[in-house]
């Protein structure tokens, strides 16, 4: 096994000559920027997974928890977020291959007894609508429905009590709410609870040992601690560990970068595990790859999305993949398919994306051929636009958006609420608002290099949304 890599390696010694595109996998060349990039961005730990066919590897950096020291190494596990939300497509899509499943009928024909806020859409809500995170449901309900087998069941009993943010399939809003209750609609269809499903359908067909979900389980690992900043002082453990059981056909798996490169080579083969058993058709793999919906804001993430999957135009070539963010914790996973190339990112704190971004623009750029596109940057002169039209009170479960007026300009406040909010450092964030066209806008956090893009839009009906962080959030009078 590699040591991971400290600081002090690298001022012993330079870098290695940069890779040529194409060139064969040189993972010490990667461990030694994994190290001097986590460095730079104050990220705890972090392990590297790169896979091109057949072949993967893993290097790591830093600890796992600032607070006991422990290392991290490839073998170890990290949350990978709402990564999980591909594995639930997955299994959605093996039911959709086995005929029990449509992913164009109303769910409530599995699920008979679901209430929601809005009646019709309780009627008219597909699979596919989950999928794709166009339910309108709102999408940040993080009840805590107990550790029992039947917490699915018992959150989505709950779900009339969140908003519906949108009309049916009229726009895209990130929805974790959509797939805890995609998650239910697997156990009963399947007769087991997700994580079971999850563990019998996927993990132990393609071998995935150190996949799991529940705290108790990854105590038999080497497991990270997710970790978080405030100002200029160092990264110290987040005060509590994971998301609710209820949560975990969202974002409730942790994991090694081996593990989730294997469950990327499912998808990159065709739909078969390493043996050569069949877990999901070809037609599948296709279909949750193709664009669904394209986004409101193409420059935040991706650009449109498939099922379950996040779709990328970088370079003229499509890429596929998803992010996940739980408490402390970041985790990236991007795939293309056309060169056999899938790559995963597991931190535990820091500046993760900025990390994710420096480097997976030279991994991509070396191995591939294939260049980033450019973070959002604000224009070079100033635009003029009247953000005035704008001020208001936008939203919905967990988070709150304000446009004000201030004495510099228009600003935007964004505040944390709901159970989360006493698990984050800084619950309540204000950034100037700077324009970049007519209902576009940049904002720069603090403690972050990174531009973040804020739309404002309106629905055909004229309901007034801004599209923030992968959210539609509803102004509210």
């Amino acid at each position: 096994m590699t040591r991971p890599l400290g600081i002090e390696d690298l001022c012993s010694s330079a870098l290695p000559e940069r890779p040529s595109p194409g060139s064969p996998l040189d993972m010490s060349y990667w461990q030694r920027r994994l190290a001097e990039l986590a460095e730079r961005h104050r990220v705890p730990g972090a392990v590297l997974g790169i896979a091109r066919g057949a072949h993967s590897d893993a290097v790591a950096h830093g600890v796992l928890n600032t607070a006991t020291g422990v290392s991290a190494t490839p073998d170890s596990l990290f949350q990978i977020g709402s990564i999980t939300k591909v594995w639930t497509a997955t299994l959605a899509m093996q039911l959709v291959d086995q005929g029990s499943l449509d992913l164009d009928a109303p769910v409530a024909d599995i699920l008979p007894e679901l209430r929601l806020a809005d009646p019709q859409v309780a009627r008219q809500v597909t699979m596919r609508h989950l999928l794709t995170h166009t339910s309108g449901i709102d999408g940040d309900v993080f009840t805590d429905t107990g550790r029992g087998d039947d917490c699915l069941e018992r959150f989505v009993g709950r779900l009339d009590q969140a908003a519906q943010n949108h009309p049916l399939g009229a726009t895209f809003s990130y929805c974790n709410s959509g797939f805890v209750l995609a998650g239910r609609i697997i156990e009963k269809l399947t007769g087991m609870s997700w994580e079971r499903a999850l563990r019998e359908r996927l993990c132990e067909p393609l071998g995935l040992a150190h996949t799991v979900t529940l705290p108790e389980e990854a105590l038999r690992f080497r497991t990270a601690m997710g970790h978080e900043s405030e100002d200029d002082q160092p990264p110290r453990p987040v005060p509590a560990w994971g998301l609710p059981r209820s949560a975990g056909p969202a974002g409730l798996i942790c994991a090694t970068a081996g593990d989730v490169l294997a469950f990327a080579r499912l998808h990159l083969a065709g739909g078969t595990a390493p043996d050569g058993t069949r877990l999901l058709s070809e037609r599948a793999v296709r279909e949750m790859a193709e664009l669904q919906i394209k986004l409101p804001d193409t420059h935040s993430l991706g650009d449109s999305w498939g099922l379950g999957w996040i779709r990328f135009g970088w370079d003229d070539r499509r890429l596929i993949g998803h992010d996940g963010s739980t408490l402390g914790q970041s985790a990236f996973l991007r795939v293309l398919p056309e060169q056999d190339l899938a790559i995963t990112l597991l931190t535990n704190g820091g500046a993760a994306k900025d990390l994710y971004r420096e480097l997976f623009a030279e991994i991509f750029a070396d191995l591939a051929g294939v260049a980033m596109p450019e973070p959002p940057q604000p224009p070079a002169g100033p635009v003029s636009v009247d953000a005035r039209r704008y001020l208001g009170r936008y939203e919905r479960a967990g988070t709150r958006i304000d446009i004000l007026q201030g004495t510099d300009g228009v600003r935007l406040r964004d505040t944390t609420t709901g159970p989360l909010a006493p698990l984050v450092s800084m619950p309540v964030l204000e950034t100037a608002l700077v324009p970049v066209a007519d209902g576009r806008f940049l904002v720069q956090y603090p403690g972050s290099p990174s531009w973040i893009p804020v739309t404002f839009y309106s629905l055909p009906t004229g309901e007034s949304y801004v599209h923030h962080g992968m959210r539609a959030t509803p102004q509210v009078p």
